[in-house]
């Protein structure tokens, strides 16, 4: 028993989601449907966006941002899931595995630190319309992003150097679709306490505070528009925030049923459902969510479209 328990090993068996054998390649035909949703939801979106002019404002700039963010985060989990669907082993190797978590906690965490830039940028647009331009110029939109990338880059870093110290030794099944970090740990042979303290120290930096960051914001706004109690005023104000209010409480709210919610006896089921809504879910619905019934997207739409038209002709 002990040299087994001393045997490293160099891969993981994902156990994938918990469906019926006879029912596999229904699931898998309908996942490829959303991941190609995905694709083909965030990716024109950004191209358009980079087309039109009009829609070379700050909001849209964050925007092209998080459909980025959106598509490579179901990337992450999306194309393995669907290879081990059709695989006899579903299996990814110790490096593989490390790499996923990486690039999961950083889109991850760049899409909450997205959500907050955009939820300041609304706050900006209703409640200082005037100092609009001057505020959210494009020097500080650049900002903002760069250091979301920058702080994922160091938070995904961290958790990845402190999972890649311990070791892992008999058991190598993940009951999950994808290197889950609370998975790992819940596998490794050493000493986790290290990893536990930063995950609930960090989690507080970059879950919680940029919730709370959102949350003021939209008080601001709320308490703005109530200033000015018009229904004019209040139209505008849920036509600008709706979208983007609809994004933070699917994302979220997905997140606080996973992590913050009490554990149950079919906790790897809830996780499983939890983590498939917002790593495939989210990303799928945020661009319909954004661009259905928006008026700028829909004449950027137009406007591209004709002036290919009208190109061809000449």
């Amino acid at each position: 028993m002990t040299g087994r328990n001393q045997t490293v090993i160099s891969e993981f068996l994902l156990l994938g989601l918990p469906i019926e054998p006879e029912q596999k390649n229904l699931f898998y035909v309908l996942f490829l449907a959303m991941y190609l949703t995905t694709i083909l939801g965030n990716l024109p979106l950004i191209v358009l966006i980079h087309l039109d002019s009009h829609l070379h404002t700050p909001m849209y700039w964050f925007l092209s941002n998080l459909s980025f963010c959106d598509f490579c985060f179901s990337s992450v989990t999306m194309p393995k899931l669907l290879q081990n669907m059709q695989s006899q082993v579903p299996s990814i190797t110790y490096a593989g595995c490390l790499t996923q978590m990486y690039f999961f906690l950083f889109f991850a965490d760049l899409e909450s630190f997205l959500l907050v830039a955009m939820a300041y940028d609304r706050y900006v647009a209703i409640c200082c319309p005037l100092h609009y331009t001057t505020i959210m110029s494009p020097k500080l939109c650049h900002a903002l992003v760069a250091l979301s990338w920058v702080l994922t880059t160091f938070h995904a870093m961290l958790h990845t150097l402190l999972m890649a110290r311990l070791c892992f030794c008999a058991d190598n099944v993940i009951p999950h679709f994808f290197c889950d970090m609370s998975a790992l740990l819940k596998l490794s042979c050493s000493d986790t306490r290290v990893n536990e303290l930063v995950i609930f120290i960090t989690g507080g930096l970059i879950l919680i505070i940029p919730f709370l960051l959102i949350i003021v914001s939209y008080a601001r706004i709320v308490s703005s528009t109530l200033k000015v109690p018009s229904a004019r005023g209040i139209r505008k104000a849920f036509s600008t925030c709706g979208s983007h209010l609809s994004v933070v409480s699917l994302f979220y709210g997905t997140v606080t049923a996973l992590y913050l919610c009490p554990s149950t006896n079919n906790s790897t089921l809830k996780e499983t459902i939890m983590a498939m809504m917002y790593t495939v879910v989210t990303p799928m619905l945020n661009p319909f969510i954004y661009s259905l019934r928006n008026r700028d997207m829909e004449g950027a739409l137009r406007r591209v479209f004709c002036k290919k038209i009208f190109s061809c002709h000449l």
